[in-house]
């Protein structure tokens, strides 16, 4: 499995929440709705969730083994980034 594009959202709110994500797989199959939050230990990416009847959130996609969650994570932050990169030297030029 190739993750084959990465779409980043920024949130320019302040808060936790940086941006939303859209990542395509293989060039076939595309997660909406990834989040990338600001935590105490820095970035990370939660996957899109759903309010269940007892009122906690479940993951409603998500990868399988926490190897595969960590090769996700890594691209998108990866990415993301590399778009605060770009803006900040667009801001400068």
């Amino acid at each position: 499995m190739q993750v084959t594009d990465v779409r980043i959202r920024k949130i320019t709110k302040e808060g936790k929440m940086k941006a939303v994500v859209s990542i395509t797989l293989d060039d076939e199959f595309v997660i909406h709705d990834i989040k990338i939050i600001e935590g105490e230990k820095g970035l990370f990416i939660a996957m899109p969730s759903r309010r269940a009847g007892d009122g906690e959130y479940r993951d409603i996609a998500h990868p399988i083994n926490s190897d595969t969650r960590e090769k996700v994570q890594n691209i998108i932050l990866e990415k993301y980034e590399a778009v605060l990169n770009e803006e900040s030297q667009q801001t400068n030029e």
